[in-house]
Protein backbone atom coordinates (compact mmCIF):
# COMPACT_ATOMS: atom_id res chain seq x y z
CA UNK A 1 0.00 0.00 0.00
CA UNK A 2 2.80 2.40 1.13
CA UNK A 3 4.38 1.60 -2.60
CA UNK A 4 1.09 2.14 -4.10
CA UNK A 5 0.87 5.44 -2.59
CA UNK A 6 4.16 6.63 -3.52
CA UNK A 7 3.85 5.79 -7.10
CA UNK A 8 0.89 7.95 -7.45
CA UNK A 9 2.40 10.94 -6.16
CA UNK A 10 4.85 10.55 -7.96
CA UNK A 11 2.56 10.43 -11.21
CA UNK A 12 0.58 13.56 -9.35
CA UNK A 13 3.69 15.03 -9.37
CA UNK A 14 5.14 14.61 -12.19
CA UNK A 15 4.90 17.75 -14.43
CA UNK A 16 6.26 19.30 -11.25
CA UNK A 17 9.37 16.56 -11.64
CA UNK A 18 9.22 16.62 -15.29
CA UNK A 19 10.60 20.41 -15.49
CA UNK A 20 13.25 19.84 -13.26
CA UNK A 21 17.46 18.90 -14.01
CA UNK A 22 18.36 16.57 -17.08
CA UNK A 23 21.74 15.41 -18.27
CA UNK A 24 22.42 15.46 -22.11
CA UNK A 25 18.80 15.65 -22.89
CA UNK A 26 17.84 12.67 -20.17
CA UNK A 27 15.51 13.66 -17.76
CA UNK A 28 17.28 13.17 -14.37
CA UNK A 29 15.18 12.85 -10.99
CA UNK A 30 15.43 15.85 -8.71
CA UNK A 31 16.68 14.94 -5.07
CA UNK A 32 19.20 12.27 -5.61
CA UNK A 33 22.74 12.32 -4.03
CA UNK A 34 25.14 12.91 -7.02
CA UNK A 35 27.98 10.19 -6.71
CA UNK A 36 30.19 11.44 -9.78
CA UNK A 37 29.49 13.75 -12.46
CA UNK A 38 31.23 14.22 -15.89
CA UNK A 39 30.78 15.31 -19.66
CA UNK A 40 29.81 11.70 -20.21
CA UNK A 41 28.50 9.78 -17.21
CA UNK A 42 26.34 10.97 -14.22
CA UNK A 43 25.89 8.49 -11.30
CA UNK A 44 23.43 9.28 -8.55
CA UNK A 45 21.54 7.87 -5.44
CA UNK A 46 17.90 8.33 -5.32
CA UNK A 47 15.70 7.85 -2.36
CA UNK A 48 13.29 5.75 -3.95
CA UNK A 49 12.76 2.43 -4.99
CA UNK A 50 13.57 0.86 -7.68
CA UNK A 51 10.04 0.60 -9.17
CA UNK A 52 9.04 4.01 -8.47
CA UNK A 53 12.23 5.42 -10.59
CA UNK A 54 11.31 3.22 -13.69
CA UNK A 55 7.83 4.23 -13.23
CA UNK A 56 9.35 8.13 -13.74
CA UNK A 57 11.47 6.91 -16.96
CA UNK A 58 8.44 4.87 -18.42
CA UNK A 59 6.24 7.89 -18.00
CA UNK A 60 9.13 10.87 -18.63
CA UNK A 61 10.38 8.48 -22.02
CA UNK A 62 6.77 7.54 -23.44
CA UNK A 63 6.71 10.11 -26.01
CA UNK A 64 9.87 8.89 -27.71
CA UNK A 65 10.34 6.34 -30.45
CA UNK A 66 13.64 4.71 -30.36
CA UNK A 67 13.75 3.78 -26.52
CA UNK A 68 14.11 0.27 -25.46
CA UNK A 69 13.34 -0.91 -21.62
CA UNK A 70 15.46 -4.18 -21.09
CA UNK A 71 14.73 -5.88 -17.57
CA UNK A 72 17.93 -7.64 -16.78
CA UNK A 73 18.80 -9.40 -13.48
CA UNK A 74 20.26 -6.75 -11.66
CA UNK A 75 18.81 -3.58 -13.69
CA UNK A 76 16.61 -1.66 -15.72
CA UNK A 77 18.48 -1.09 -18.71
CA UNK A 78 16.82 1.90 -20.79
CA UNK A 79 18.68 2.14 -24.38
CA UNK A 80 18.08 5.07 -26.96
CA UNK A 81 18.43 3.71 -30.35
CA UNK A 82 17.94 7.17 -32.06
CA UNK A 83 19.74 10.43 -32.07
CA UNK A 84 19.73 11.68 -28.21
CA UNK A 85 23.05 12.61 -27.05
CA UNK A 86 22.81 10.19 -24.22
CA UNK A 87 22.99 6.28 -24.79
CA UNK A 88 21.55 4.92 -21.84
CA UNK A 89 19.78 4.44 -18.58
CA UNK A 90 20.79 2.23 -16.03
CA UNK A 91 18.31 1.31 -13.11
CA UNK A 92 20.37 -1.11 -10.45
CA UNK A 93 17.59 -2.92 -8.60
CA UNK A 94 18.13 -4.32 -5.09
CA UNK A 95 18.74 -1.35 -2.78
CA UNK A 96 15.30 -1.13 -1.45
CA UNK A 97 14.63 2.67 -0.96
CA UNK A 98 18.06 3.70 -2.57
CA UNK A 99 18.47 3.13 -5.97
CA UNK A 100 21.72 4.20 -8.64
CA UNK A 101 21.34 5.79 -11.59
CA UNK A 102 24.07 6.03 -13.91
CA UNK A 103 22.99 8.17 -17.24
CA UNK A 104 25.60 7.33 -19.93
CA UNK A 105 26.82 9.73 -22.96
CA UNK A 106 26.45 8.12 -27.05
CA UNK A 107 30.00 7.59 -27.65
CA UNK A 108 31.30 6.68 -31.12
CA UNK A 109 33.21 3.07 -29.52
CA UNK A 110 30.21 1.71 -28.81
CA UNK A 111 28.71 2.70 -32.34
CA UNK A 112 31.89 1.52 -34.43
CA UNK A 113 32.03 -1.66 -32.06
CA UNK A 114 28.68 -2.00 -32.99
CA UNK A 115 29.32 -1.67 -36.65
CA UNK A 116 32.45 -4.00 -36.51
CA UNK A 117 31.16 -6.65 -35.06
CA UNK A 118 28.19 -6.84 -37.76
CA UNK A 119 30.65 -6.92 -40.47
CA UNK A 120 32.32 -10.14 -38.99
CA UNK A 121 29.37 -11.37 -38.37
CA UNK A 122 27.81 -11.32 -41.94
CA UNK A 123 31.64 -12.24 -43.06
CA UNK A 124 31.87 -14.75 -40.88
CA UNK A 125 28.18 -16.57 -42.09
CA UNK A 126 29.14 -15.74 -45.61
CA UNK A 127 32.44 -18.23 -45.60
CA UNK A 128 30.67 -20.65 -43.78
CA UNK A 129 28.22 -20.17 -46.97
CA UNK A 130 31.37 -20.86 -49.46
CA UNK A 131 32.80 -23.33 -47.79
CA UNK A 132 29.41 -25.49 -47.73
CA UNK A 133 29.00 -24.95 -51.39
CA UNK A 134 32.97 -25.77 -52.20
CA UNK A 135 32.24 -29.07 -50.14
CA UNK A 136 29.16 -30.25 -51.68
CA UNK A 137 30.28 -29.01 -55.18
CA UNK A 138 33.28 -31.14 -54.99
CA UNK A 139 31.58 -34.15 -53.62
CA UNK A 140 29.31 -33.58 -56.49
CA UNK A 141 32.17 -33.63 -58.70
CA UNK A 142 33.74 -36.53 -57.66
CA UNK A 143 30.68 -38.51 -58.05
CA UNK A 144 29.74 -37.45 -61.50
CA UNK A 145 33.08 -38.64 -62.61
CA UNK A 146 33.31 -41.50 -60.51
CA UNK A 147 29.89 -42.33 -62.52
CA UNK A 148 31.57 -41.25 -65.84
CA UNK A 149 34.58 -43.40 -65.42
CA UNK A 150 32.52 -46.70 -65.05
CA UNK A 151 29.91 -45.95 -67.65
Amino acid sequence: MKKLIVLIGVLILFPLLASGEDFLGAPVIPGGKTVDKTDVRLELNLPMSHDEVVSFYREALKDFENIKFREWRDATYIEDDGKMPWHSITISKGGGDKTKVVILKDNWTWIIGTLVLRYVAVFGVLMLVFLGMALSGSIISRSVKKKEKAG
